[in-house]
């Protein structure tokens, strides 16, 4: 019998770190009854969780694919008319590629109802971690954030668009395709703009190789880096060594504390 309390939360979990997730998206954790997590977020979320609450891993990345899309959408709509209240977790922001759109349409053809609860998106927070900023005057007035494949697999056409433009360009779930990318790039004149490629970025396992567009895969490859990885491609990359710089020069009390950026000053 379908509850009256029926409900689909479509919640961002942040990029990585448990501490970048908003009260909002902590407070539908903890009044739902099933939780449908992915293999990006951070399974200390999960503390949030009422007890007694049902916890299912639904985990979608490339190379661990444990359900199809398909699967998880009867899955949610299962959950929800047998126990009500659903919350969907899912890495970084639910509708930047996150498929959010899809489970929302198939809760609500079935009468659930739907909110959604945004996140903060690991294309503009891990880079930000790192001292990079997207944007910077006299450096990179906007930015594209793009998929590295599509549906079928190939090279999404927008990179041929972003690498002719003067922006910064953050490219996810794009590690397998790296070498073609950068070869992308360096067709549209860009070999010498700086690269950065950061792995499970704001978590404890973070990582990040910084080179050039002509050499970044090579760097990547002698480093063994892979996906969960964002790639950025700009000159705002060039920040990340003064920020390492700024940081290394303020110790308090054996504890390091982050700068503000001064590298790159003036609102936007």
């Amino acid at each position: 019998m379908k509850s009256k309390a029926s409900l689909l939360s479509l919640i961002g979990a942040g990029p990585g770190d448990p501490e970048l997730i908003t009260v909002k998206a902590i407070r539908a954790i903890a009044s739902a009854h099933v939780v449908l997590y992915d293999a990006l977020i951070n399974t200390a979320l999960l503390s949030y969780m009422s007890p007694g609450a049902k916890a299912v891993f639904v985990g979608k990345r490339f190379g661990c694919h444990a359900l199809s899309q398909q699967e998880i959408n009867h899955l949610i709509v299962n959950y929800a008319l047998l126990y009500g209240h659903v919350a969907r977790l899912k890495g970084g922001d639910p509708f930047v590629f996150g498929r959010a759109q899809e489970e929302m349409e198939a809760a609500r053809s079935n009468g659930i109802a739907v909110e959604v609860i945004p996140g903060i998106s690991s294309a503009v927070a891990v880079p930000a971690a790192q001292g990079i900023p997207l944007t910077c005057r006299g450096m990179a007035e906007s930015f594209w954030v793009t998929t590295g494949t599509t549906r079928s697999g190939d090279i999404s056409a927008d990179i041929c668009l972003a690498a002719q433009s003067t922006a910064t360009v953050v490219i996810l779930m794009a590690m397998n395709k790296l070498e073609a990318i950068m070869d992308i790039f360096r067709g549209n004149g860009k070999s010498e703009t700086p690269v950065a490629v950061i792995q499970n970025g704001t978590t404890e396992k973070e990582k990040i190789i910084t080179g050039t567009v002509k050499d970044i895969f090579f760097r990547v490859q002698c480093e063994g880096m892979s996906n969960p990885s964002v790639i950025v491609v700009g000159e705002v990359v060039k920040l990340h060594h003064n920020w390492l710089q700024q940081l290394s020069n303020i110790t308090v009390a054996n504890t390091i504390v982050a700068p503000q950026m001064i590298a790159c000053t003036g609102n936007q």
